[in-house]
Formats: structure tokens, C-alpha cells, sequence
């Protein structure tokens, strides 16, 4: 498959600089690019590797010319990567129908358009939607409702009554809708909590592999349309994420908190039960958030404070071994003052 320059830059609303006819085969790196690849650089350093490799041409943002390559301008050149990839790499078109080897319940309701792979079992009343891909040994729990262009990669699983809206994607391993955590102590053992809620995922949304979002003790536990979960992520009972929320490897959510549209939470954080996270708020990476995060507001540490006052604590303590020497040499002046009055 290959474009023009002149192709690429009116689909990126872009400015081609140079012979717009150059045609373009493929897209990388600069270090990987071979003769026919655009590539892209935003930096000084990024753009002098791109201009040096065999790329025929590089997608900027910035005041870079060149008198060797065919340049496209754009107005910032991530985004117009993010855009561009799918033309260069247009995902896998799955051929519509029910591989033999799945077991559907006669109460399901599949699109004639869905994909059903190998090994699928799907359970009663289960409604499926338009293009809707399940790629092989997923396991749909009765009365569960996929809507359009859902992805399910292999093993996925839904418990009962998971409810995924359209264009979503759920990566290899990932488990949706299993009981959440509760227990009450009860005549000296850990008596279960029934959970009896479910899992609501709305639009647009993009799970990890082997992530784990559980039901809701009672209602649900609701992932919040264009939000974006990393892998081996774990989302406890009744947590409400709001839209467009970014959430790292290996965070962990204990139950009934609730986030706020476009929060952020780095890698390897875990958020303490019943808490608010407001709009925008950020949580530093491996940060042990114990209190409400204000909207916009922005902790790190463990506990979780402040930024800047977490920030300060470490040069405190970077600088403990230099005081620790000085304070022994105050005590032994010291010391040496008491011996002469003595």
C-alpha cells in the first residue's frame, strides 16, 4: 500500500515542502526507516537522526527546512503520527460468522456481522453488535450486551451482565465483571458479601491485558466513555470512572471510589477505598493515595501529597547524610567545650 505526500499532508491538514508526488511505502522510526518510509521528528535531535536515515520524507511540527528530504508540515506532529498509523497499518478485517467450535445459547442475539471465533461460548440472552470481533476463547456470561465495533482479543471473559458499549477494545486475559471483594466477620469467620452488581463500560474505551474490573456489590462499577486502562490494572466494586481518564500499569483501585473526567494515575499507584478524585486530578507513580484529590490537583508519594511538598521531602532526605555528618561534629565540639569547663 503507498501514498503520495500530497495524500498523507490533506488527510493530516498539512503543508507539503518539496515534490508532493513522492511516494511513501511505509512508516517508522529514524532509526528503523528504510527508502519509502515517512517518519516524523518534533525535536532538533529527533529531526537531524530522520534527516540522515533513507526515510524519503518527514512529518514536522516546527521550523525545520530541509535541502534532502520531503518535509510535511503539520501543526503538532504526535498527533498527526496517531492519525496517520492506521493508514500505513489498517487493523485486521475479520471475515463475519460463527466458527464451528463456538457454543452459543439459542436466546443470543448476534449480529450477521459479528466475528465469533474458536472456542467461544456465549450464554443466554447475550446481544451482540454490528462488526463486534470476539477473536477466540472468550467466555460472554448470560445477559451480557456488546454493542457495535467491540474487540474482544483471546480469553477475555464477561460475567453476568456486563454491559460494553461501541468501539471498544478489551485486551488477551482481561476479566470483566468478577465478584468484587467484601466480606463481613461473622461468628469468627469471613462471612461473603453476595456481589451483586455488575459492570458498565461506556464508548470508546481501551483495556489492557490481564486487567481485573469487578462488579458492584450492589450497583455498578462503571468505566467512563474514552478512558484508557493499562495493563494488569485492578478496579475494585463500585469504582466510577469518569470520561477520558488515564490509568497506568499495575494501579490499583479499592472499592467505591470515584474518579473525575481526565484524571491521570501513574503506574504502580493504588487508591484507597471511598475517595473522590476530581476532574484532571493526577496521581504520581507508585503513589498510596489515602485522601480526596482535588480537581486539578496533582500527588505524589506514599502517602500521597502534594507534588511539590512530596518533592521537597526527597531533597530533605537526599540531603540527611551531610546534616547526620554535621550534627556529629556539632556533638563532639560540643563535648570538647563541656571537657574544658569541666
Amino acid at each position: 500500500m503507498s501514498f503520495t505526500a500530497a495524500e498523507i499532508a490533506k488527510q493530516l491538514n498539512g503543508e507539503v515542502i518539496g515534490d508532493a508526488t513522492t511516494t511513501l511505502t511505509g512508516f517508522a522510526s529514524a532509526e528503523l526507516a528504510r527508502t519509502g518510509d515517512l517518519t516524523f521528528a518534533d525535536k532538533e535531535e529527533y529531526f537531524r537522526a530522520a534527516e540522515a536515515s533513507p526515510a524519503a520524507a518527514i512529518l514536522i511540527s516546527g521550523p525545520f527546512t530541509s535541502t534532502t528530504k520531503v518535509l510535511i508540515r503539520v501543526k503538532d506532529a504526535r498527533i498527526a503520527v496517531a492519525r496517520v498509523l492506521p493508514t500505513f497499518f489498517p487493523p485486521d478485517e475479520m471475515p463475519q460468522g460463527i466458527h464451528p467450535s463456538a457454543s452459543i445459547a439459542a436466546s443470543a442475539q448476534i449480529d450477521a456481522t459479528a466475528h465469533i471465533g474458536p472456542g467461544c461460548v456465549i450464554g443466554a440472552r447475550v446481544k451482540l453488535g454490528a462488526r463486534t470481533v470476539l477473536l477466540g476463547g472468550n467466555h460472554i456470561s448470560r445477559d451480557c450486551v456488546i454493542g457495535d465495533d467491540v474487540c474482544l482479543f483471546p480469553n477475555v471473559v464477561l460475567y453476568t451482565r456486563t454491559q460494553i458499549g461501541n468501539r471498544v477494545s478489551i485486551h488477551a486475559g482481561t476479566v470483566i465483571g468478577s465478584d468484587g471483594y467484601g466480606y463481613a466477620f461473622d461468628e469468627g469467620r469471613h462471612r461473603k458479601v453476595l456481589q451483586v452488581g455488575n459492570v458498565i463500560i461506556h464508548d470508546d474505551v481501551e483495556i489492557g491485558a490481564n486487567a481485573a474490573i469487578d462488579r458492584g456489590a450492589l450497583g455498578p462499577t462503571i468505566i467512563g466513555q474514552g478512558t484508557k486502562i493499562d495493563n494488569l490494572v485492578h478496579v475494585a466494586h463500585n469504582v466510577v470512572m469518569g470520561r477520558h481518564c488515564l490509568v497506568m500499569g499495575q494501579v490499583g483501585f479499592a472499592g467505591s471510589t470515584h474518579l473525575g473526567d481526565y484524571c491521570v494515575i501513574a503506574s504502580q499507584s493504588g487508591i484507597a477505598g471511598h475517595l473522590k478524585l476530581g476532574p484532571q486530578a493526577t496521581v504520581g507513580a507508585k503513589s498510596g493515595v489515602m485522601r480526596d484529590v482535588g480537581p486539578k490537583e496533582t500527588v505524589l508519594g506514599v502517602p500521597a501529597m502534594p507534588d511539590k511538598q512530596t518533592k521537597r521531602q526527597w531533597i530533605a532526605m537526599q540531603q540527611l547524610p551531610e546534616m547526620i555528618r554535621r550534627l556529629r561534629e556539632l556533638e563532639n565540639q560540643v563535648a570538647e567545650l563541656k571537657a574544658k569547663v569541666q
